[in-house]
């Protein structure tokens, strides 16, 4: 019963949602306010009537019941139960339900919260958001319906996927589908504004806190994604460029670039076309994103689903979405107006530089991604691109926006002085550099990259402080600079914390890339090893049995490089019983920023197992920076100017005559 309550509330979710998307655009052709007042409580029933639909499927998890097709496929009794609530959404049919489910709350969201909107933009918004919702709703019932029974019902599950039975998939993707479909809002404002004709400063600080929101979500889940892959896979690294891992990263780089567009924006009346049509591209990319992982075009630890039928829909839904807005936006850009003019040399045209290497940076990784796939449907060859491709391309671009970060904060608008900002920033480079210096005289005089790595890691922190000493202006006094420095607006901190996380995660990428050392050998019980001045002594390797799973696990103790006892590393390899399929348990020992990590390999033949040993000096900056990020985003998120957004228009008060 429970089952077909879901399936029954998924399709008036689909009918709720043709209502919003037709009856307020209705509204606001024929200028009727009572269609356009439909919004909001059809956006909110459609939220509700999905999230039934998502906890009937979440019980139907819980309890096992492997009758459902999706719960047989993805599940079995002996799973944990928190690994049988995350399976609702480690599969195909439950992550679309996801995706919808929060495509929806956004909706609903705008309708709680969008007050001070102006009806018509209020209407519109909501309207498009529908009608993207019509398109996940169609697709999920025709093509990917989790609520198909199967008679007579399978008496155990198949099981989840063993790579994804781990704390990181209740965390992981949630997070990034609040980033993906959260740039949903963004494109709805952008077409609404298209549609009305109207742009002005108003737009941007309506949308920012929405772009905002789904950027800090999206920076956690990528975040999130790579340290989960860097401990699950036993691989060692942090970023493979595998093909998903770009769908998540071009959004995010174009969501960074409309942020700072935004900005220009709001506080200048300028880039109004470039910042519409950015809304559009981020949207667009995570429409991008979704179909490499549902379509089966390409084979990824990430990838559900290989139907071509899905993959075609979805393809359909790429083509309405990005090719319908985009050709919108080609009708109605000679109609608005562009905007105020500037100095290249202002902080407007530092962002728009910023925002040209993201874009540029964006549409590299796009390219590289998407070649191989298009070559072979042109031809039929097959053909990798892979990390060198994007490390080269990527860092010939990321390395001159780096440099430029600190300049945009001290730049004045409009018209700006280079040689002014460079003379603030004396003390951050000259920190740089003699951070740099450091590193290669006393860590490694052979890593040049590690010393160029932390000069710039430095540069970026120390800028981010330098803008805040400055604003403070420390050199009138304590209390007055404690005074100053209370009156500034969040959105400063929070663009201090963003720029600070960045310098954090660049120099954790240098240090552990430049640094790091490895050991790969076959070792017996009895045996020991030195890495990084540490110690691991094989003390045992043994059989375990878990709830789902036998594992062989090894037992390493470690000893500091004082020689003192440091305790015990686990590692090891385990076999999943339902689908027989062997996965990797690294063992990781974190001090302060660094990490001891080891992974087991293969038997050998000299009764020995392969092991490998990695130590990576400062390798959860790479994350703790985005995290720090995130903070920021938060921080300007919590600011006065963007929670209230643009005044809603009062009526003057009347007279009473007595």
């Amino acid at each position: 019963m429970i089952v077909e309550l879901g399936h029954f509330a998924l399709t008036l979710a689909l009918a709720l949602s043709l209502v919003q998307a037709a009856a307020p655009l209705a509204g606001t052709t024929l200028g009727d306010h009572r269609l356009m007042a439909v919004a909001g409580p059809t956006a909110m029933a459609a939220f509700l009537m999905t999230a039934l639909s998502f906890a009937a499927l979440m019980a139907s998890y819980a309890a096992s019941d492997f009758s459902v097709a999706n719960v047989y496929a993805n599940s079995h009794s002996l799973q944990p139960m928190i690994f049988k609530l995350t399976s609702v959404w480690g599969n195909h049919e439950g992550s679309m339900l996801l995706w919808a489910l929060i495509l929806t709350l956004f909706g609903a969201l705008v309708a709680l919260f969008g007050g001070n909107l102006p009806e018509r933009l209020r209407a519109n918004v909501i309207a498009v958001q529908g009608v993207v919702g019509v398109a996940f709703f169609l697709f999920l019932l025709l093509t990917s319906n989790p609520f198909a029974r199967l008679d007579p019902a399978p008496i155990e599950g198949e099981d989840l996927n063993p790579i994804l039975q781990d704390f990181g998939l209740a965390v992981h993707p949630p997070l990034l589908y609040l980033g993906y479909v959260g740039y949903s809002i963004c494109f709805a404002f952008a077409v609404a504004a298209l549609i009305d004709g109207k742009l002005d400063a108003a737009w941007a600080r309506w949308v920012r806190p929405w772009t905002m929101a789904a950027w800090i979500f999206l920076t956690l889940g990528i975040a999130m994604g790579s340290y989960w892959a860097y401990y699950e896979l036993g691989w060692g690294g942090f970023w493979f460029w595998d093909p998903v891992e770009n769908a998540s990263f071009m959004p995010w780089l174009a969501g960074t670039a409309l942020l700072h567009s935004a900005i220009v924006m709001e506080k200048r009346e300028a880039l109004k076309i470039w910042t519409v049509l950015l809304a559009i591209i981020a949207f667009s990319f995570s429409l991008l994103g979704t179909f490499l992982v549902r379509s089966g075009v390409l084979t990824s630890v990430h990838a559900f689903a290989t139907d071509p039928a899905r993959g075609v829909f979805i393809l359909a839904i790429l083509v309405i979405f990005i090719g319908g807005s985009l050709a919108l936006f080609a009708l109605r850009a000679q109609t608005l107006n562009a905007g105020g003019l500037f100095h290249p040399i202002s902080r407007e045209g530092a962002l728009v530089f910023n925002n040209l290497i993201l874009v540029t940076a964006a549409a590299t990784v796009f390219v590289g991604t998407l070649y191989p796939l298009f070559l072979e449907a042109i031809d039929g060859s097959k053909i990798s691109v892979g990390a060198p491709f994007f490390n080269l391309t990527f860092g010939a671009l990321a390395a001159p926006l780096l440099i430029a970060v600190p300049f945009g904060p001290m730049m004045a608008w409009k018209r700006g002085d280079l040689f002014a900002a460079t003379q603030r920033l004396f003390a951050a480079l000259g920190g740089a550099l003699a951070i740099g210096a450091l590193v290669m005289l006393f860590v490694d005089r052979n890593a040049l990259f590690a010393a160029l790595g932390a000069a710039l890691a430095a540069w970026l922190l120390l800028g981010a402080v330098s803008d805040l000493v400055l604003r403070a202006g420390l050199s009138k006094g304590a209390s007055v600079s404690w005074s100053r420095l209370k009156g500034l607006p969040n959105s400063v901190y929070g663009t201090a914390l963003g720029h600070a996380g960045l310098g954090l995660t660049v120099l954790g990428m240098a240090m552990t890339s430049a640094l790091q050392e490895e050991r790969i050998l076959a070792m017996k019980t009895g045996e020991s090893v030195e890495v990084a001045g540490y110690r691991l002594d094989f003390k045992a390797y043994e059989p375990t049995q878990g709830p789902n799973f036998t594992e062989d696990r090894a037992l390493f103790d470690l000893t500091g490089t004082g020689g003192e006892a440091l305790g015990e590393i686990f590692a090891g390899k385990r076999v999943y019983q339902a689908r027989r399929m062997p996965t990797t348990e690294s063992g990781i020992r974190t001090f302060g920023f660094s990490q001891l990590y080891v992974s087991l390999g293969d038997p050998q033949d000299n009764g020995g197992i392969a092991v490998r040993i990695w130590w990576k000096p400062f390798v959860t900056l790479i994350w703790i920076g985005g995290v720090v990020m995130a903070l920021g985003g938060l921080v300007s998120l919590a600011d006065r100017r963007l929670r209230v957004g643009a005044p809603a228009a009062r009526r003057k008060p009347v007279a009473v005559v007595q």
